[in-house]
């Protein structure tokens, strides 16, 4: 099963959509479904199921070793990836709370390379990603939105990393939590 390890964006549907409203009209840009909104604190690929229960104590582990309790996180601001001048991604920033995800994202990782899971190969920055870009028929747009706007998408009470299952459909992943694990 393909996996991941995430903080999800429970009760900001309407306000995620509303910030990818803005892109509205921008060709080749495919947003991603709103009730999905998420932080993704690790991306573990392909687990084997028999895996899960080893996987969901380490991430308990994890959660402990990083001392985050329960906090607000607030999501508002834009940014792209890897560049203004190549946009690949387009994502909602974390305003408040990135410490707080930071420091689940570096024990996550921690314990999950010790796993044998390969370690990631870029830095961690904390976003929701609100869209993908195809083709660059509509990059000054977006260009011109993440440049010149400052949504934001509100605040939201974290409570718990999530195991999450990932299954791709000729309509997009479908996601679904396979454990929870309190903060």
């Amino acid at each position: 099963m393909r996996l991941f390890v995430s903080v999800d964006l429970d009760g900001l549907t309407a306000k995620v959509r509303a910030v990818q409203e803005r892109f509205e009209g921008a060709g080749g840009l495919n947003v991603v479904d709103p009730e999905q909104a998420h932080v993704t604190l690790k991306f573990l690929g392909e687990v084997e199921p028999g895996r899960v229960d080893e996987l969901t104590d380490e991430l308990a582990g994890a959660v402990a070793d990083s001392g985050v309790g329960p906090f607000t996180a607030e999501f508002g601001g834009l940014g792209v990836f890897p560049h203004l001048g190549y946009i690949s991604v387009v994502w909602l920033g974390v305003r408040e709370g990135d410490g707080q995800l930071t420091r689940l994202h570096e024990a996550i990782e921690d314990r999950t390379v010790a796993m044998g899971f390969e370690a990631e190969d870029h830095d961690f920055t904390p976003h929701v990603t609100l869209a993908r870009m195809e083709h660059a028929g509509g990059k000054e747009l977006v260009q011109d939105v993440v440049e010149s706007q400052d949504p934001g998408a509100g605040r939201l009470q974290v409570e718990d990393v999530r195991l999450t299952g990932s299954t791709l459909t000729d309509e997009g992943p479908e996601y679904r939590t396979v454990s929870a694990i309190p903060l």
